[in-house]
């Protein structure tokens, strides 16, 4: 997956949003696993998907604020 851009994500309502962070927390738990098993041969990977997921909460949570705010 590339790397996800804020100002794009910006643009996804908050269901989509929440499919993607859905979807990365999946990823995150199988790059875990091989991890751990010595069958993942990029590392990186697990540390962009972390970075990714943690793109997607944080523009979900200012969503949120701007919405209540």
């Amino acid at each position: 997956m590339a790397t996800l851009k804020a100002k794009d994500l910006r643009s996804l309502s908050t269901d989509e949003l929440s499919d993607k962070a859905e979807a990365l927390r999946k990823e995150l738990f199988q790059l875990r696993f091989q991890a751990k098993l010595a069958k993942l041969d990029n590392l990186m990977k697990l540390n962009q998907t972390r970075r990714d997921l943690a793109k997607i909460l944080t523009v979900k949570r200012e969503m949120e604020l701007q919405k209540n705010g």
